[in-house]
């Protein structure tokens, strides 16, 4: 069960938006289609140039995406200065789901955001998905606070 992580690139991205899609949550917001609509591309363009943001593909052995995340590195004043990792985006091809990928997969980024000089991970989740929050708390996330969001 050996996987690679690396950044994402340009000829990933058809795939990680396929597996964006792949989900109850996410049939209703994405929008999968070859060509990719512009609106993706761009923001593939965007996220690359950032150096705060990585877009990582996860390959097996064949070199086949399996699974995909992003993590966001913030920068803020409180704790002395600190910086903090989103998790985002996290997903795992339907047929390598329960093969504990998602576990190795959260192990890795959370040694990549020390290697960031992270000293906090942080993610969110939809309540709509209860799956999720158990498997997060098994990794010892805990629901320390309450999210909001305002969609504009």
């Amino acid at each position: 069960m050996s996987l690679k992580f690396r950044r994402a690139e340009a000829h990933d991205l058809p795939e990680i938006i396929r597996l964006l899609a792949d989900d109850a949550l996410g049939q209703n917001r994405e929008d999968y289609q070859i060509p990719l609509p512009e609106a993706y591309l761009s923001a593939f363009e965007n996220i690359c140039a950032d150096s705060s943001q990585e877009l990582v593909a996860v390959t097996n052995k064949a070199g086949d995406l399996v699974g995909t995340m992003q993590l966001s590195y913030i920068q803020y004043l409180t704790y002395q200065g600190g910086v903090r990792a989103q998790i985002e985006a996290v997903r795992i091809r339907r047929e390598d789901r329960g093969k504990g990928f998602g576990k190795l997969m959260f192990e890795w980024a959370i040694k990549r955001s020390k290697q960031k000089g992270a000293h906090v991970v942080q993610l969110t989740t939809d309540k709509k998905r209860p799956e999720a929050l158990k498997f997060y708390e098994s990794l010892g996330f805990m629901p320390t606070h309450e999210g909001m969001k305002l969609h504009i």
